[in-house]
């Protein structure tokens, strides 16, 4: 079986990476973190759930972006979709729109003990000591 290229993608905001090849969307590759509420829309480039800011590294398209969504002024300050776009270089990136809650709430965040993305549950705050 052959292994695809891979590159790593990491997110400002919280420090997590993952990895995603070079042929798919930073978006699948982002799922595979396993936290809870990451929105997943359209998965083609229409309906601007999956914003996102290159702060450092390549991309190269996998399609057009919405202009509804992206503006031409927000593509030149390196705002894409993040379902659009695949890695061509290891990537920082800004989460940002509706993408941004499950990488801010730690309650939202996936464990190893995860439960079902079906269920709602919270995580009572922790104590800090």
């Amino acid at each position: 079986m052959n292994q695809r290229p891979t590159v790593n993608v990491q997110v400002a905001q919280t420090g997590d990476c993952y990895a995603c090849a070079t042929d798919e969307s930073l978006l699948k590759g982002m799922l595979r973190l396993g936290r809870k509420g990451i929105p997943v829309g359209c998965v083609n480039g229409g309906c601007g759930v999956c914003k996102v800011r290159i702060v450092e590294g390549g991309v190269q398209p996998l399609g057009p972006v919405s202009r509804a969504h992206v503006s031409a002024d927000e593509e030149a300050q390196g705002y894409t979709l993040a379902c659009r776009v695949a890695p061509t270089a290891p990537v920082r990136l800004e989460v940002s729109a509706r993408l941004a809650r499950p990488f801010s709430n730690p309650s939202l965040r996936a464990g190893a003990n995860a439960a079902p993305a079906s269920l709602s549950l919270t995580t009572p705050p922790t104590k800090e000591t």
